[in-house]
């Protein structure tokens, strides 16, 4: 649509004071440069991010949600979508197709021959119901820079349906994206900021700078356990406390991280 200027309407009628260009035209700034044999120590960790705890709140967002713009950005062929978090195994665009919109069949009736037929329709996975992310990153002390740093792998949104819920199934990851591809895609979608509408927080700037709260869920171990696998109910316990166990333990793990750097200096 044009007025009688020649000036497209998305450039008068806008939601907004200015159209916002800032984040569309932003150059990513890229990642340190690092060689194998300045890496002295790595570890992989697994992370859960849920969404519902406030300062993750902007995941939620009912505009801005992190799954939609991986949608859109997996639709529009700009990501690599992968079905195994060591990122082997890359899904073709039908199975990319299943895992976004899931067919159902439905009975209806037909008014003009009075009969009931059955109705196939596809319902997309609503991003309401996505309560979680999984994120994999590795932790490494670079020894040239004589730091310890951390490089975020992959992003998982982790999903469960009404009919898995009722069933008894748990949730499970839906696709995994690599990350190190996903940052320029990513540097052009804004994340909703609850103090300023403006900011230009992009997702590649909420996670390079880990601007969200987790709890971890697997750290390299020679049996690939996660920490639920240590941790087993015990059926003749009153109080369950596998969980509260979990936690600390991924507390446990997290201060084994950030104090790895310091226990190397002495003075």
């Amino acid at each position: 649509m044009k007025t009688e200027s020649s000036v497209p309407a998305e450039d008068i009628f806008i939601d907004d004071i200015v159209q916002k260009r800032l984040v569309v035209e932003n150059r990513l700034l890229s990642l340190q440069p690092i060689r194998e044999a300045d890496i002295a120590w790595e570890r992989r960790i697994q992370r859960v991010i849920d969404t519902r705890e406030k300062l993750n709140l902007p995941f939620r967002s009912q505009e801005l949600n992190l799954f939609n713009t991986l949608r859109q950005l997996i639709l529009n062929g700009d990501l690599t979508v992968f079905s195994d978090e060591k990122f082997t195994s890359a899904m073709t665009a039908a199975e990319v197709e299943s895992k976004l919109s899931k067919t159902d069949t439905i009975p209806d009736f037909d008014y003009e021959t009075y009969t009931e037929v059955l109705k196939i329709v596809k319902n997309d996975v609503n991003w309401e119901n996505i309560f979680s992310y999984r994120i994999k990153e590795v932790w490494y002390f670079d020894k040239q820079r004589s730091r310890l740093d951390v490089r975020i792998l992959g992003i998982a949104p982790i999903y469960q349906s009404p009919e898995d819920e009722a069933k008894g199934l748990p949730p499970y990851p839906l696709f995994w994206v690599y990350y190190p591809e996903a940052r320029g895609p990513l540097s052009k979608h804004r994340v909703f900021n609850d103090n300023n509408d403006i900011a230009p927080m992009t997702w590649t700037d909420l996670f390079d700078t880990r601007v969200f709260n987790s709890y971890i869920y697997k750290k390299s171990n020679v049996l690939d356990y996660r920490l639920k696998d240590f941790y087993v109910p015990n059926p003749d316990a009153e109080v369950d406390r596998t969980g509260v166990d979990m936690l600390l333990q991924s507390e446990k793990i997290k201060n084994e991280l950030l104090n790895f750097e310091v226990d190397l200096w002495e003075y």
